[in-house]
């Protein structure tokens, strides 16, 4: 029970049901579940030390908020981390993550524009990129990043639409191709370029928009 409400809760926060700022309460919570406080209790817990949730002593948890600086720090951090899990996934070339990277593309490129498939998918192939690193530690981390990018990309119209698009899958087949021929050092660059695009995408969206989500 505990896992099915965690895995509910976590879709809610990353595609947009519960919006920054919004408070949950654990009896509400229990209640629209219709199960006791306990399993509400610890998924709440186990989404607070993902960083999704806030503790608001004595009045429940506040959904975190993104901000345009929250967003520049995470794409700094895939850019530095996420080259490196190209190259080590090239190097261990694993049959089973060539399948899931090959199918998560697929499932984008057939995706409509702006839709929850499209970012669902475009999430699946990064997070089979780091697992193909073999790095646990590495994965983790960028766990955490796609979760972040996940939201802002679900909370904002013009980045939810840009994962549909040719070029980011055209990126994301450059990236696969690299890896699937077993080549780090063309893996590494493969993804640093697309994630200087998806970097460029990002902010010009933010700044078109003309508004950030705050804590």
């Amino acid at each position: 029970m505990t896992d099915r409400i965690l895995e509910r809760l976590r879709e809610q926060i990353l595609e947009g049901g519960l919006a920054p700022g919004e408070v949950v309460i654990e009896g509400a919570l229990a209640a629209s579940f219709g199960t006791s406080k306990t399993p509400v209790r610890e998924a709440l817990r186990q989404l607070a030390s993902e960083g999704l949730l806030t503790v608001l002593p004595k009045k429940g948890y506040l959904v975190r908020g993104l901000n345009l600086n929250d967003l520049r720090e995470v794409l700094d951090l895939r850019m530095l981390l996420e080259p490196h899990a190209a190259g080590s996934a090239a190097e261990f070339v694993d049959d089973v993550v060539l399948e899931d990277l090959r199918a998560a593309v697929e499932r984008q490129s057939a995706a409509g524009e702006g839709t929850v498939e499209a970012t669902r998918s475009a999430r699946r192939f990064h997070g089979a990129v780091a697992r193909g690193s073999r790095n646990g530690h590495l994965a983790e981390a960028l766990e955490r990043c796609f979760v972040d990018m996940s939201r802002a990309h679900h909370l904002h119209a013009g980045l939810h639409a840009s994962l549909s698009t040719a070029a980011d899958v055209s990126g994301h087949e450059a990236v696969f191709s690299a890896i699937a021929a077993g080549d780090a050092m063309a893996a590494e660059e493969a993804m640093r370029t697309h994630l200087r695009s998806v970097r460029r995408t990002v902010m010009a969206q933010l700044h078109r928009a003309g508004r950030l989500w705050e804590e």
